[in-house]
């Protein structure tokens, strides 16, 4: 996960993440794709206005996010997409 995320950083290349389910908090969005190695380290990246929601700064911890949304780390863009698990 780490080597694709470096070789994508390098493309600066949007990638795109499946969630089953929306809408899901930012900071647990950053934590799980790798983004930080903690969700307190998501946490204070947001609070600090380092991650970009939809091309503006985004300090809400716990901004719902839902399918259609681009978040921007650093040099990392990630597109959220929603396909509902099948039951």
């Amino acid at each position: 996960m780490l080597l694709w995320s470096i070789i994508l950083m390098s493309l600066n290349v949007m990638r795109e993440v499946e969630i089953n389910k929306e809408p899901v908090e930012l900071f647990k969005i950053l934590k799980f794709e790798g983004l930080v190695s903690s969700g307190g380290m998501a946490k204070m990246l947001i609070a600090d206005g380092k991650v970009i929601l939809n091309g503006k700064v985004e300090t809400a911890k716990r901004k719902k996010i839902v399918s259609g949304d681009v978040i921007e780390l650093d040099d990392q863009k990630i597109k959220v997409i929603c396909k509902p698990s099948e039951s």
